[in-house]
């Protein structure tokens, strides 16, 4: 909602508020400025691991606001007014991203040398979002904007007692932002103005080169209705806009790539092994091959004639029905099984994780070069694809742990880990070659893939 007047990295088109009443050198006196003062009010603080801390407190005097500080020993410190409901989501983003220092733009972030793309792919084989540098970018410091025509007496420093949120960006911002650097100017101490970042400037951040949520639609590749719906919440699902005027919501286009490539990851494996029904339905393709199986088995079993009875229990349409729903209930306790089928899913799960990690640690023991994985056994492949088959949902999650445990286990890099699975597939499953990479392409954590 606003700058503090003590910031070092002023936000665009946020007013300044004087925030002399906070102890900026103090992490722990921010923190205790809200905790436990009164109904609703909080405070924290956190160390980070390059020595710098973050401090968050609802503000006394107007709760429904609260000071966020960020702290690096290099870059200075940030200021920021927000909304009180709201200092959480920065928190985890300082706090467990500690590389972001300065955001922008709907997440690109600067990490004091350069600005990275928003944090959208994640790589289960490090537990971190994979680092997506911006291309052609400039840093654009106080120094830069303070070049401009600009006037601090048309601007004023707000106070928080009567602050309320701005409806609009604030216009001629360059005139506050030269408010706020004579304030700074009598402290010695003070960063330069040119160690100062303001913003971010990319090609790919350009007004005419973002996209809506049709243009986001068509690179994702996938029928408008599967994406999420913006009516019923959907928004919460998308990745945040790089401009909110209007209420609209543009993206650049290698974030709507970036997002895409992660949706994939999630969601791709559900439609690449799935089939039809003979209900018309789409299920994964495990349940529909044991359906068809057993289809014909309990047809058979209800129309033939056997040693032990002379004629057929049934015939015609109505033992194809029964032979069909009875196929769907036995086909339906293999595919949805930990608590209820005969197929304990977690359990599999579990020890496909030992066969695959144990060949790997064999392969270690033997001090093997990493491009001289040996491939998976014959069986192992089996379970593995039948496991896809039957939880596609779940492909993404067990091939990542796969490469994080391995990794951390045996020192085996993802994308040695990686190589493995894909050749062990494409020698020994029956799912193809073409599905094969599709799968491993989209299913297979960044780190992971083919350098």
């Amino acid at each position: 909602m606003a700058n503090g007047t003590r910031t070092d990295h002023p936000s665009p088109g946020l007013p300044f508020i004087n925030d002399g009443r906070l102890p900026l050198d103090n992490p722990d006196a921010i923190e205790r400025t809200g905790r436990k003062q009164g109904d609703g009010l909080w405070g924290r603080t956190d160390s980070l691991p390059d020595g710098g801390w973050v401090a968050f407190t609802t503000e006394p005097k107007n709760p429904e606001f609260a000071w966020a500080v960020h702290y690096h020993p290099v870059h200075g410190r940030t200021v920021l007014l927000m909304h009180d409901r709201d200092w959480t989501t920065l928190h985890h983003a300082w706090k467990f991203d500690p590389k972001g220092i300065v955001y922008r733009h709907g997440g690109y972030w600067w990490d004091g040398e350069r600005w990275n793309r928003p944090a959208l792919v994640s790589d289960a084989a490090y537990e971190r979002y994979d680092v997506r540098p911006v291309e052609r970018q400039v840093t654009i410091t106080a120094a830069d904007v303070l070049r401009a025509p600009c006037n601090a007496q048309n601007a004023t420093i707000a106070t928080i007692a009567s602050f309320t949120a701005p409806e609009a960006p604030v216009t001629d911002w360059q005139d506050h932002l030269a408010l706020w650097a004579q304030l700074r100017a009598a402290n010695h101490k003070a960063r330069p103005l040119d160690a100062c970042v303001v913003d971010l400037h990319a090609p790919e951040l350009e007004a005419d080169s973002l996209i809506d949520m049709a243009g986001l639609t068509k690179i994702t590749a996938v029928p408008a209705d599967d994406m999420p719906n913006l009516r019923y919440g959907g928004a919460k699902e998308l990745p945040e806009p790089q401009e909110g005027a209007g209420g609209s919501m543009p993206w650049s286009v290698p974030v709507a790539r970036d997002w895409a490539e992660d949706y994939h990851r999630k969601n791709g494996p559900r439609k690449l092994l799935s089939a039809t029904t003979s209900y018309g339905t789409t299920q994964p393709v495990g349940l529909v091959d044991s359906h068809n199986r057993l289809r014909g088995n309990f047809l058979e079993d209800l129309t033939e004639r056997s040693a032990t009875r002379r004629k057929p229990y049934m015939k015609g349409d109505d033992a194809r029905q029964a032979a069909d729903d009875l196929a769907w209930t036995a086909a339906s306790t293999l595919m949805y099984g930990s608590d209820q089928g005969l197929i304990p899913h977690s359990a599999l799960r579990e020890v496909l994780m030992d066969a695959v990690l144990g060949h790997l640690a064999e392969d270690a023991e033997r001090k093997r070069e990493a491009e001289d994985l040996t491939w998976l056994p014959k069986d192992t492949v089996t379970m593995l694809v039948w496991f896809f088959q039957h939880r596609p949902d779940s492909t993404a999650g067990i091939l990542g742990e796969m490469c994080l445990e391995a990794r951390v286990r045996f020192g085996i890099s993802p994308a040695h880990v990686g190589e493995m699975l894909r050749t062990s597939l494409l020698h020994d499953s029956v799912l193809g070659s073409s599905t094969v990479n599709t799968l491993m392409d989209m299913a297979l954590p960044p780190s992971a893939h083919r350098q």
